[in-house]
């Protein structure tokens, strides 16, 4: 996918383009996953995230290179939903970036 589209464009194309890839794959997901954000037991809000694949968080995004404010939001979207694992994928990059993130309770 990454050859055939290339860097350059908006984070949407790259979505769009995943939801004909996965099922080729054999992949079970669902597309922008809306998920709770609670501080001391009460519920402050909503974010969504890109993708669930499997048991799996996947974020997008489409820059020249990832930031550490991309992993700490990643982080962030693992404690809130629950998953584990997330992959942070980067298409604005000339070669595509693929990150494995963790969150494991108690952990900072």
């Amino acid at each position: 996918m990454q050859k055939e589209l290339g860097p350059g464009f908006e984070e949407v194309i790259y979505q769009r383009a995943l939801v004909l890839e996965f099922p080729g794959h054999g992949l079970d997901f669902s597309r922008e996953v809306w998920i709770d954000v609670h501080y001391k037991g009460a519920k402050v809000g909503r974010k969504r995230v890109d993708f669930i694949v499997d048991e799996v968080l996947v974020e997008i995004e489409a820059k020249a290179a990832l930031e550490d404010v991309d992993f700490v939001q990643t982080l962030s979207y693992l404690k809130a939903s629950g998953y584990k694992v997330a992959l942070l994928l980067n298409f604005g990059a000339k070669q595509l970036g693929i990150k494995r993130v963790v969150y494991e309770k108690g952990r900072r």
